[in-house]
């Protein structure tokens, strides 16, 4: 039971949520056009959800063996850091996760396209396999661009464009202009989470060098890029309903974005690193309620 919740803690499942939002998104996003499949559904939520398991485990191993997880950071304890799990157990891991992702990919490929679309399965296939391989060389290895300050754009890309737009695709097999506003508005509103952790870690990064965009700009200008993402979703997510609105109900997923602006009245204030972690859940949290909302207003409501 111990070895158990060890892997639980590796795999960090306080994150998740904030995964299936795009997911979410883009699936209303689809609706809009007349495109429903619960497979495609089902399936999209579980190949994200294993994208980030993978992450989280590569995350736990890559600062653990790098020593960035240490007893000076803030937060909670990693389960390579505080010993429960070992290299060889989180490498081991990394890699069954790998091929379950593998699995979901190809599974969820072939119910999206079948054989009419051999391109597109070409495609998503490589995006699959470049997902994975962000999802690992976040921390791990020599050359690990969350070590460079790429964290933050890589997350945008993956969390926001990526997941919002390529599972709307999986529904359509086409895009539109205006549906890259809500998969801004994701992508921003997961870096913003992204952001709140590196805030909290600031200092134990700046020693270990992990030179974060935070590590590079300091505390006071990493605020003031908080407020910008938060702002910037908001503008972007008003702006795809200003378009799509067909009742008060196409605007509920706004209701999100009170305990965001209001989590940055707190971050204004806060002046103790270790206080930024509560924000995290906040962040992450209404996130995936945007994206729940925006689901049941076009998905259901519509």
């Amino acid at each position: 039971m111990t070895k158990f919740r060890a892997w639980l803690s590796a795999a960090r499942l306080r994150t998740l949520p904030l995964s299936l939002s795009g997911i979410f998104v883009g699936t209303a996003m689809a609706n809009i056009y007349g495109f429903k499949d619960s497979i495609i559904f089902i399936l999209a939520l579980l190949t994200t959800v294993g994208f980030q398991v993978t992450s989280n485990f590569a995350n736990d191993f890559g600062d653990g063996v790098k020593g960035t997880d240490n007893e000076d950071r803030i937060g909670p304890k990693r389960a390579y850091q505080s010993g429960r799990l070992s290299k060889s157990e989180l490498k081991l891991g990394i890699q069954v996760s790998v091929v379950i992702n593998l699995v979901l990919v190809f599974l969820l490929l072939y119910v999206a396209f079948y054989e009419q679309y051999i391109m597109y399965v070409v495609l998503f296939t490589i995006l699959g396999i470049i997902s994975i391989w962000a999802a690992i060389k976040y921390t791990v290895g020599k050359n690990a661009y969350g070590y460079k300050g790429f964290g933050d754009l890589f997350v945008f890309l993956f969390f926001g464009l990526l997941s919002v737009l390529g599972s709307m695709f999986l529904y359509t097999k086409f895009l539109t202009t205006i549906s890259v506003f809500p998969a801004i508005s994701i992508g921003l509103l997961s870096t913003a989470v992204l952001n709140l952790n590196n805030l909290r870690d600031y200092e134990s990064d700046k020693r270990a060098q992990k030179n974060t965009i935070i590590v590079k700009i300091g505390v006071a200008k990493g605020k003031l890029y908080q407020y910008t993402l938060i702002i910037l979703a908001f503008l972007c997510m008003l702006f795809f309903i200003g378009n799509h609105y067909y009742s008060w109900k196409s605007a509920l997923c706004l209701i999100a974005f009170i305990p965001l602006f209001g989590h940055l009245i707190v971050v204004s204030k806060i002046k103790d690193p270790g206080k930024f972690d509560p924000e995290l859940k906040k962040v992450a949290l209404s996130t995936f309620m945007l994206g729940l909302l925006f689901y049941l207003e076009y998905y259901y409501f519509l």
